[in-house]
């Protein structure tokens, strides 16, 4: 295959094409953003934008980086002006060489001034030149962003690189390492990659939040300590992913909010699924006090003390709020991961009920309503990263094959599932049983979705009758 075959590129007879998309052709992958760098970039980009009826967007003014972005959405462009004087030392000033590999767009060949090619074959992860680390830190994440995406070896003049400029790296804008954060968590290797941050004592920098989750050890339901579990968490979704069908991956694969597939967010969700544990953190019973676990973890691993975490799942989806919203994260972003975290014991709670049945299979999609999918992933991941001595393999099969009940009663019937209605709002019933706006007012609107989410009403009459009755009982 030639890389003019794209459907854009071959007519497009100028510039160069270059970074991601040259790498990702080379590595046979399929990529919709192509990156061009040219002489007067602002010029070309509105005439490709004209030519290709998409939308011109400036990205850079001062810098002039354009996107031109096509109808479907899904493809686009990144248009930006040569740097250096000519292509070769544009490529210079670039960050990896893997991604410092051009395509000359006129003369259909390719040009590689730093060695790409081979590191690409070789599975190296080698950066430019020192000194572009410290012209852009942000660099030094985006070494770990790749590390994810192709599990290449990082060389040991990378890694003193980074040890070198790792106090600048948190200087870029939130933004920035935003960006670089969920590209990361969409790679491959994510979890090797976290380990690889944390072993150059960068994880608790972009990540405070694990600091604590470090401190809980392992017990009788966790093989690992918590730190590992998560990392392990990680590491399953990535495997249930990689093994599922069409019809999961192509669900996972969607970009829903926040420019990223569900499966990168989900991703994240894992490894912050357990943040709220440390702070929820109770011994009860054994030998060991909660200090003797913070500072003698192998006296503690084998004492017979029962480690409680009561509601961690809840605290922990408050405590993932202000994290992503410092990160500049949406609010889309931030309702599905705190969901995740909020809700990633829930479908083992559903299955674990004696006689599971179709009404409480349903009760529990009509509240996770398009987040099931997601919401078994990340259930299943978790009971696959605890094997503890108190879990038999009996234990851990009966609940994955719950799990996967749940989920094929779920793609069975997510056809045919309509919306709730809204039987009465807020004013309806104000105004219909002269309740002032109060708290009361939501305990009994709680209280009617919940009744609605079991079937037990399904009309505007039953809606009636029933805060007919929650009134007579006060």
């Amino acid at each position: 295959m030639n890389i003019k075959d794209d459907f854009i590129l071959k007519n497009i007879n100028e510039g160069y094409l270059v970074g991601g998309s040259v790498r990702d052709f080379l590595m046979g992958k399929t990529s919709y953003d192509r990156d061009i760098t040219i002489k007067n970039a602002d010029i070309f980009a509105k005439k490709i934008a004209q030519e290709l009826d998409a939308t011109f967007i400036t990205l850079d003014y001062e810098n002039k980086i354009y996107r031109v972005v096509l109808k479907d959405k899904t493809n686009y462009l990144d248009i930006s002006e040569l740097l250096g004087g000519c292509i070769e030392e544009d490529l210079k000033r670039r960050d990896f060489t893997i991604n410092a590999i051009a395509y000359d767009l006129e003369k259909n060949k390719f040009i590689d001034v730093t060695g790409g090619m081979n590191d690409l074959k070789n599975g190296i992860l080698r950066h430019i030149r020192e000194e572009n680390f410290k012209e852009d830190p942000l660099r030094i994440l985006r070494a770990f962003r790749f590390y994810a995406l192709t599990g290449f070896e990082m060389t040991k003049e990378l890694d003193s690189a980074i040890m070198k400029y790792l106090p600048l790296a948190l200087s870029p804008s939130p933004e920035r390492i935003n960006y670089e954060i969920m590209k990361l968590f969409g790679g491959k290797y994510t979890e090797q990659a976290l380990l690889m941050m944390d072993k150059f004592g960068f994880l608790d920098k972009i990540f405070p939040c694990i600091i604590d989750v470090k401190k809980v050890p392992s017990n009788t339901h966790h093989h690992l300590d918590l730190f590992h579990h998560v990392i392990e968490t990680v590491r399953q979704i990535e495997l249930i992913y990689e093994t599922s069908n069409e019809v999961i991956k192509s669900h996972l694969d969607t970009i829903d909010f926040g420019g990223f597939p569900r499966i990168n967010h989900l991703k994240l969700a894992g490894f912050l699924h357990d943040i709220g544990k440390y702070s929820t953190w109770t011994l009860e019973g054994g030998k060991c006090k909660k200090e003797d676990c913070l500072y003698n973890k192998t006296e503690c691993s084998s004492c017979n003390a029962r480690h409680r975490f009561i509601k961690h799942d809840d605290n922990g989806a408050k405590m993932v709020v202000p994290f992503l919203k410092n990160l500049k994260f949406s609010k889309k972003q931030i309702d599905y991961i705190s969901l995740m975290i909020k809700n990633h014991i829930y479908p083992s709670s559903v299955v674990a009920v004696p006689d599971l049945n179709d009404k409480t299979m349903m009760r529990y999609i009509r509240k996770m309503e398009d987040n099931v999918i997601d919401n078994i992933i990340l259930a299943k991941a978790d009971r696959l990263s605890a094997r503890g001595s108190a879990i038999t393999d009996t234990m851990i099969e009966n609940n994955l094959s719950g799990l996967n009940k749940l989920l094929n009663f779920y793609l069975e019937k997510r056809d045919t599932l309509t919306p709730l209605p809204k039987l009465l709002d807020g004013n309806e019933i104000m105004e219909m049983f002269k309740i002032p706006p109060s708290p009361m007012l939501g305990i009994i609107i709680d209280k009617l979705h919940e009744a609605q989410l079991n079937g037990d009403i399904n009309t505007k009459d039953d809606a009636i009758c029933f805060i007919k009755k929650l009134k007579s009982n006060d």
